[in-house]
């Protein structure tokens, strides 16, 4: 079952189904709510591959049969913050130092967010991470 939450105030909230046809959803959904509030260009595809990764892992090792994720988004003035839930707070995330044929998300997230981390819930975690609306300058420039 599928519930949204979209309002003018900048905040976006989807329960799926923990399945690969979920997440695929949750990322869909995302673009199009990042669209309607006017995220575009390269912040609008930093956070679409967020979402999808965090996505992808909530599902992955995330799941419990019978339990939803849920995704969050809140549009601020210069950053999107992006929220995935899930129902095992006992699976932490944690970037792999080597990778090898997988283990790249939470690489990809840490390059894409200014910041990311993971909150306890009364069941399971909440994964978050904070998108930039402007590419972000290299220190030692400007």
């Amino acid at each position: 079952m599928k519930s949204e939450t979209s309002t003018p105030t900048g905040e976006f909230t989807l329960r799926l189904s923990a399945t690969r046809r979920g997440a695929r959803l949750a990322r869909l959904l995302a673009v199009q709510q990042l669209h309607d509030w006017g995220v575009t260009g390269p912040a609008a595809e930093a956070a679409e591959l967020v979402v999808a990764e965090l996505a992808t892992n909530a599902v992955r090792h995330g799941r419990v049969p019978g339990r939803d994720f849920e995704v969050r988004m809140e549009l601020d003035d210069d950053h999107v913050r992006i929220e995935l839930s899930d129902a095992r707070g006992e699976r932490r995330p944690a970037p792999v130092r080597n990778p090898d044929e997988g283990g790249y998300g939470l690489l990809l997230v840490a390059a894409l967010a200014s910041a990311w981390g993971v909150k306890d819930r009364c069941v399971g975690k909440t994964v978050w991470a904070t998108v930039p609306l402007a590419p972000r300058r290299p220190v030692g420039t400007g």
